[in-house]
């Protein structure tokens, strides 16, 4: 047998290049392959049929698997860095909706996180690359000890995340959470979720990223614990995240449409309008007690701004961002879920939807279902897309690198 492939003498079949090994394959198989493949000999169609095999899996995306994903901000982040998003789970109803509205993943589920089975889990998961996701993990105390922390209320979501990771055991998993997770107690709860996640098999690394610095147009921290396989053989590095060299301001993410007529054009906008048609844009008018003060509050300035007479009852301890109006020259403040805490640049009113969703860094495609408050909500709890992307662009570096040194 020539060791080297091509045609035996007198065999009278076209050469095909490559070594020449012997497998033995089924009838049913070499049936099928018959049928269905390109070449003018057997060994042709065996030959393309492995070949187009192994450069659909080299073209394949990695998938992702959002859990408690709302919205999807961190869904979408890895969507622009070019990840598959396959799945999403959330219970509520509206976040749902709108996840499913904007990446008609093949597995969404809507509900009890606990009520999807092991096996539902491994037969529509199986081979997922990425698990991401901001479960409720704040019950991890020195108070509470290990033997009870799986008891607690508000850990169960935690360990049900968990539960995923050990039975898919994905490349790199991601746990966005606030901030304060990693002082409270003296770090406890940060040091038990890296201890218990790295008993899983993971190097863990974590850091509280700054919203702003990624070109999100807002001020927003949040702790992101980032988890790599450990027989990947490296650790996530949050320094070979880029950062942005001057923060992206109010005017430059909303001014377009403060000031329609003018032609407002920048980097940012060049992502956020990708679409002609402004979805969620619908002005919430408080009432006029509400307006008379806010006629008092420049850019930037707060409640101290208000005349005292204007005043139901008279503090002094309200909060600085009570009243608050955005200011032009600025990112945003941290946008809340819709309550009256931050107010429009000109206009006596809090940002719309829409508004509040570019502060997010949402683009105008990104349709939010649901009433109104619920659009709010969903806004306001999200991981702002192009912080996500800056983390998913790591990830997508190590996990190609480590596919090329395989």
């Amino acid at each position: 047998m020539n060791s080297k492939g091509g045609k035996r003498e007198g065999s009278g079949r076209k050469a095909i290049e490559g070594k020449e090994i012997k497998v033995k394959l089924p009838n049913e198989v070499i049936n099928e392959i018959d049928d269905l493949s390109e070449g003018n000999t057997l060994a042709e169609k065996v030959r393309n049929t492995i070949v187009k095999s192994l450069n659909k899996r080299k073209n394949k995306k990695l998938e992702v698997l959002d859990l408690f994903c709302g919205a999807g901000g961190l869904s979408y982040g890895f969507k622009l860095a070019g990840f598959s998003i396959v799945g999403g789970v959330e219970w509520d109803k509206a976040a749902m909706e709108t996840h499913s509205t904007n990446f008609k993943s093949k597995f969404e589920f809507c509900g009890d996180i606990k009520e999807i089975s092991d096996e539902t889990i491994i037969k529509n998961l199986k081979g997922v690359d990425v698990i991401i996701g901001g479960p409720p993990c704040q019950g991890f105390s020195s108070a509470n000890r290990h033997e009870k922390e799986k008891d607690d209320p508000r850990n169960k979501l935690f360990f049900e995340y968990l539960r995923f990771i050990r039975i898919l055991h994905p490349k790199v998993f991601v746990i966005e959470n606030v901030k304060e997770i990693l002082t409270k107690d003296n770090g406890f709860a940060k040091n038990r979720i890296i201890e218990i996640t790295e008993e899983l098999g993971y190097s863990v690394n974590v850091e509280v990223l700054n919203a702003s610095e990624y070109g999100v147009p807002q001020v927003r921290r949040r702790a992101i614990f980032v988890g790599i396989a450990s027989d990947l053989g490296c650790k996530f590095d949050f320094n070979n995240l880029t950062k942005v060299s001057k923060p992206v301001t109010v005017y430059e993410a909303i001014g377009d449409i403060c000031y329609p007529d003018q032609n407002i054009k920048n980097k940012f906008l060049n992502y956020a309008k990708d679409t002609d048609v402004l979805y969620n844009h619908n002005p919430k008018k408080p009432n006029d007690k509400v307006i008379e003060r806010m006629k008092y509050v420049p850019q930037g300035g707060n409640w101290k701004d208000v005349p005292p007479e204007l005043w139901d009852t008279q503090r002094d301890n309200r909060h600085s961002s009570a009243y608050k109006r955005l200011s032009f020259n600025e990112p945003s403040i941290t946008i809340d879920t819709g309550h009256m805490n931050y107010f429009h640049p000109i206009f006596h009113r809090v940002p719309t939807v829409r508004e509040s969703a570019r502060l997010q860094s949402f683009p105008d495609s990104f349709i939010f279902c649901g009433n109104q408050g619920e659009q709010y909500r969903q806004v306001g709890n999200a991981v702002p897309p192009l912080m996500a992307k800056e983390i998913a662009k790591e990830i997508m570096r190590i996990l190609k690198e480590h596919d090329t040194n395989e």
